[in-house]
């Protein structure tokens, strides 16, 4: 029975990180999706190829996706044969991450309205378009589901973590001292440790 994994990066990654997942997973074969836009009506195209593509060859298909990737993979897969979903550090709410960052902004709904994109002092450019797209689309996700959360998290609150356990059929791992980007050898050490167990 030939098994599959599709990995689907968090922002400023790349699909090449799949190949340090490469010896957690034993028995798979693991493929990085190479996208570089992070509009999901964009992304949505080159992650449902990649699913045709593999889903014609193998028995048995799994998801690792990282931060907003986890967002990218949840919207395009929802009602694909995936068997089971690894999350790390993942955008769960896209509505809710969408709000936080226009308050830490001082951007309401009218400003956003009116402007239809604008420039945070953090770096993200808040779009109308792309929280319009995310409230017409929404997700129901059925995918058995594991979850790495870092409890230094700066960018996804517990109570969305927390939200989301309890309506879905997921389990969740917290790294207490962990960040939202899992970087440090002792972070990258946990995170495989999960990994291995969680597959």
């Amino acid at each position: 029975m030939k098994k599959a994994i599709l990995y689907l990066h968090g922002k400023g990654g790349s699909h090449l990180e799949a190949e340090q997942y490469k010896k957690n997973c034993p028995g798979f074969d693991i493929m990085g999706i190479d996208y570089k836009d992070y509009l999901p009506w964009i992304v949505q195209n080159q992650i449902q190829m990649a699913y045709d593509n593999i889903h014609k060859r193998y028995d048995h298909i799994y998801v690792i996706a990282n931060s907003i990737g986890v967002y990218f993979a949840m919207h395009t897969l929802q009602a694909c044969d995936i068997e089971k979903a690894l999350f790390i550090s993942p955008v769960l709410d896209m509505e809710r991450l969408i709000l936080d960052m226009m308050r830490w902004a001082n951007v309401s709904e009218t400003d956003l309205y009116e402007k239809r994109e604008i420039v945070t002092d953090f770096g993200e450019t808040l779009s109308w378009e792309y929280l319009c797209f995310v409230r017409e689309n929404p997700i129901t996700w059925n995918v058995p589901t594991e979850i790495l959360y870092a409890g230094n998290d700066s960018l996804i609150s517990c109570q969305t973590i927390n939200k989301f356990i309890s309506n879905h059929n997921a389990n969740l791992t917290v790294m207490e001292n962990g960040e939202h980007w899992f970087h440090t050898g002792e972070q990258r050490a946990f995170l495989d440790v999960w990994m291995k167990k969680v597959l």
